[in-house]
């Protein structure tokens, strides 16, 4: 455990704030870089055993990466297995029990706090807490569709990155990646490295992840890799280490932005005084790139491929398409076609010419890879085979991320580049080798045991784990395992992890400052054809405070990176201020056909679950009111009920058992695994708004999450309390009136703040689909069941429409059955009249189709003509008095609802010649 330190509030005010920070901010732990004071604590003469409980770890397993601590100041590499340390490493600067002045750089941060300075730091730190949660940041851990939303980890501290360390970052991760991309080019092409023994061919066609289908394959500007990440670990010496790298899909790119926003809100003064290196150039570097590398295209169309939302890091999927200004794609949204990746829209099959992935590789095809993967584009290697795309990464990348690679990099790089290494990367021993192994054996006690093909089952069965946790028994198992299947496992040598200070807050408000391990990611990307530039800044990831492993899985959190510069910030932006109106060229933006059905869906959910709430309201209301002896309504309303699933079929009609009526209908609100409960339908808004999360401001989104969460929050509530009487239906009224509340708010957004594009008209066109099928059968029910002919009926008829208002204020007591199909089937000003959905239906959908303003599609005129309804026809009894014009409108609605949305579907979703031709477009 890390030492206490004592409140900042009881602090003298006469302290500067630097000192104050010196004072009461505890020194890393011995043996560890602390980055806040610039030198490491001598190690104490007695070394335990075990590693104290927030020592550091080697790579978080943030996004999948496997999480384990490295071990004491690395030993010297031996040849082939590793890399020797830098030519400038220092010794460990020798420490007393006192605490070293803080850097210059931390120094001015906390000078530069602001006017609260310290005393503000718990205001702050519940304002980022805010601010990430309206945000909607998450990271799911184990995401599924009925799974909690994870907020986003991020510490109020950001790591401060001197120029002088930041020289040596960049220079050795720019020399890297120049390795691992030749790497790749002679392992898919003449495979040099192999013949002269530089590479075991186990780690290379031995794994799992190396793809053959692309041998020989050549891409876009000879670049295979576009997007690297490295895992970086500060050792007492105050160098870098590298522990691990990601090519296939590294993830962090979109939640360093949204670190960047946060911190810099927080901190704006000392923002600007340190001179942090902004981000934007690099992102604009990287798109700009990409779009020169693209195959054909002028501009490219460049998108980036998503698993969905039920993967742990959507959220920044969808951040960052939205920030790069590209299209978010699933699987199923792309097809290819004469060996050329197409993208599904509304308006037909658009090319696609880049696609920046993030999913792993066996995924990515179903035809040439994995047979059961239902996230890929099947023949997509063999679009990519035929030069039409770009992809980044390049596929089959998947063997630089084993851990046993790092031991062959350096004579690698004298082979390829002509250069030796800059950065080091721990000394790695793969055990397949003969020497390797008898090297690593002695040392297992220390290492940390990696599997060398992580993330495939069949050759890795096992998660990495720490010798020095493990006791003899178990290190006697370990090394038979190794001995047995050397070639599958990998041992990597332990590092003490550099320290940062971070702000510990606890449900008091008391806050401290607390040093954590930390480790350090930065990317490389590429921005033209053979060249990178690294990001200035990163995404440093914390291990928890009883932790060993720097992993947002187990309690880890995250924190920005500021990397200073001596020379002038670099302001570039994603804007383009210099652009004339003559070079303005508006284009709109794809529709994929699976936002477009989601986006479809979203709306009829949003209608269902209106009309859920609507309806269970009015029954609750009449159930305890004045009309219970009323036969013809309590028929309605249980007919209502059952066909809209707010009750199990076998409940009894309310004029048998009104209390098992009610009570039924108040057990079933929550219920979401009812297909009709309020509850179900509120999970169903969230799960469709999930799917298009990048097409929803995040007001819409935030409404959304807090009106199914809070329902179900209220409806336990009730089912945990015993309730009797009329107080089980008062309270259940009291969360239907909080649920009405939520969807209107909800309504509110998607009606005026949602750009008029295909998506919305999808979404209104799912509505009033919901609407006019509704309202449609439960006036149809209201004659049936002869409701609308009692005083009683006929009210609750016109409230279930949300008409009641207009009606009395138009036709004062008058309640005749002329009055009710003036408003509620002929009235075109109602927007819940028959003629006013089914006009705007008629509307929306030759709009969406493109037809000439005021021209109607064949889809269209599936819908009956409002223009031919008339009052006289309508009203007209029948000789059995039965209204014949009347409900066989109702019945050519309901019906034509449905065709429609079939007709939709199949035009629209699935893109099929068939379903062109049936639906006339």
């Amino acid at each position: 455990m890390e030492p206490l330190n004592d409140s900042l509030f009881g602090s003298q005010a006469m302290e500067t704030p630097a000192s104050l920070a010196s004072a009461l901010a505890p020194a890393a732990q011995p043996g560890h870089f602390d980055e806040l004071r610039g030198a490491a604590r001598a190690v104490p003469a007695t070394r335990p055993t075990a590693p104290a409980p927030s020592m550091g770890t080697a790579t978080g397993a943030l996004l999948h990466d496997a999480a384990l601590p490295p071990a004491a100041p690395p030993p010297d590499a031996t040849a082939g297995t590793g890399a020797s340390p830098p030519a400038n490493q220092a010794s460990p600067a020798p420490t007393s029990t006192d605490k070293p002045p803080l850097t210059p750089s931390w120094s001015r941060f906390f000078e530069h706090l602001g006017a609260g300075g310290f005393s503000d730091l718990p205001r702050r730190a519940l304002s980022l807490e805010r601010q990430i949660r309206d945000n909607g940041v998450t990271y799911n851990v184990y995401a599924d569709a009925d799974g909690p939303q994870r907020p986003w980890s991020l510490d109020l501290f950001p790591l401060i990155i001197s120029p002088e360390s930041w020289k040596q970052i960049e220079a050795g991760v720019l020399q890297r990646v120049r390795v691992l991309d030749r790497v790749m080019a002679d392992v898919y092409g003449p495979q040099q490295l192999l013949a002269e023994g530089l590479l075991p061919p186990a780690l290379v066609r031995g794994h799992p992840g190396y793809l053959r289908p692309l041998h020989g394959v050549k891409p876009p500007g000879d670049t295979w890799l576009h997007i690297t990440a490295f895992d970086l670990a500060r050792g007492p010496d105050g160098n870098w280490w590298v522990v691990s790298q990601r090519t296939q899909a590294p993830s962090g790119l979109g939640y360093l932005l949204e670190n960047r926003l946060a911190i810099s809100r927080q901190f704006p003064q000392a923002f600007e005084e340190l001179q942090v290196q902004r981000l934007a150039a690099t992102y604009s570097a990287m798109m700009e790139g990409l779009q020169r590398m693209c195959p054909a295209g002028q501009p490219p169309h460049i998108a980036l491929l998503t698993p969905g939302p039920y993967n742990e890091t959507y959220f920044e999927h969808a951040y960052l398409a939205r920030y790069l200004g590209v299209t978010l794609v699933e699987g199923s949204d792309l097809t290819v076609r004469d060996q050329r990746l197409y993208l599904k829209t509304l308006q037909g099959l658009r090319p696609v010419h880049g696609l920046i992935k993030r999913l792993d590789d066996q995924y990515l095809d179903p035809l040439e890879l994995r047979p059961d993967s239902t996230l890929g584009v099947p023949g997509l290697l063999q679009a990519i085979r035929a030069g039409n795309v770009l992809v980044a990464n390049m596929p089959g990348s998947a063997f630089l991320e084993s851990p046993a690679l790092l031991g062959f990099l350096p004579a690698l790089a004298r082979r390829l580049i002509g250069e030796k290494l800059q950065l080091p990367a721990l000394p790695t021993w793969w055990c397949g080798e003969r020497a390797a192994l008898e090297s690593a054996l002695p040392q297992l006690s220390e290492a940390a045991i990696k599997p060398t093909y992580p993330g495939y089952d069949a050759r890795a069965s096992f998660e990495a784990v720490l010798g020095s946790q493990m006791g003899r028994r178990e290190l006697d198992e370990w090394a038979g395992r190794i001995v047995r299947q050397g070639d599958e496992h990998t041992l990597q040598s332990y590092l003490p992890l550099s320290q940062m200070p971070t702000w510990a807050q606890d449900a008091q408000g008391t806050g401290r400052i607390a040093p954590r391990a930390m480790l350090l990611r930065v990317f490389a990307v590429s921005d033209g054809a053979q060249s990178w530039r690294v990001l200035p800044g990163g995404l440093a990831r914390l291990a928890g405070s009883n932790a060993q492993i720097a992993s947002m899985q187990r309690g880890g959190s995250s924190a920005d990176v500021w990397v200073q510069t001596h020379g002038e910030v670099d302001r570039t932006t994603l804007l383009q201020p210099h652009a004339t109106p003559a070079s303005l060229a508006r284009h709109r933006a794809p529709v994929t056909s699976r936002a477009a059905e989601n986006m479809f869906w979203l709306g009829r959910y949003t209608e269902r679950a209106e009309n859920a709430v609507r309806l269970a309201r009015l029954t609750l209301d009449l159930l305890g009111g004045e009309d219970q002896s009323s036969r013809a309504l309590l028929t309605w309303l249980h007919h209502e009920a059952q066909r809209n699933a707010l009750i199990p079929p076998a409940v009894p009609v309310g004029t048998k058992s009104r209390r098992v009526f009610e009570r039924a209908l108040i057990a079933e609100l929550g219920n979401v695994k009812s297909g009709g409960s309020v509850g179900y339908n509120l999970s169903s808004v969230r799960h469709a708004a999930a799917a298009v999360r990048e097409r929803l401001s995040q007001d819409h989104w935030n409404q959304i999450v807090r009106a199914e969460a809070e329902f179900l929050r209220r409806t336990a509530e009730q089912v945990g309390e015993t309730h009797e009487g009329s107080y089980a239906a008062s309270a259940a009224l009291r969360s239907l009136e909080a649920a009405s509340a939520a969807l209107a708010a909800m309504t509110g957004a998607q009606t005026d703040r949602m750009t008029r594009d295909d998506a919305w008209r999808l979404l209104s066109i799912g509505r009033h689909i919901e609407r006019l099928a509704f309202l449609s059968s439960a006036l149809a029910a209201g004659f049936r069941t002869g409701a609308v002919h009692e005083v009683s009926g006929f009210e609750a008829v016109v409230g279930l429409f949300d008409s009641t208002i207009t009606f009395h204020a138009r036709y004062q007591q008058r309640r005749d059955v002329a009055t009710l199909v003036d408003l509620l089937v002929l009235d075109g000003d109602n927007p819940r009249s028959l003629a006013w959905v089914t006009q705007t239906l008629r509307g929306r959908i030759a709009k969406l189709a493109g037809s000439a303003p005021g021209k109607l599609t064949a889809l269209s005129y599936e819908l009956p003509d409002p223009a031919s309804w008339t009052l006289e026809n309508l009203c007209d009894p029948g000789p059995e008095g039965n209204y014949p014009a009347l409900i066989a409108l109702f019945a050519t609605s309901e019906t034509a609802a449905y065709h429609v949305s079939d007709a939709i579907g199949t035009r629209y979703f699935t893109l099929t010649s068939e379903s062109l031709r049936s639906v006339g477009a």
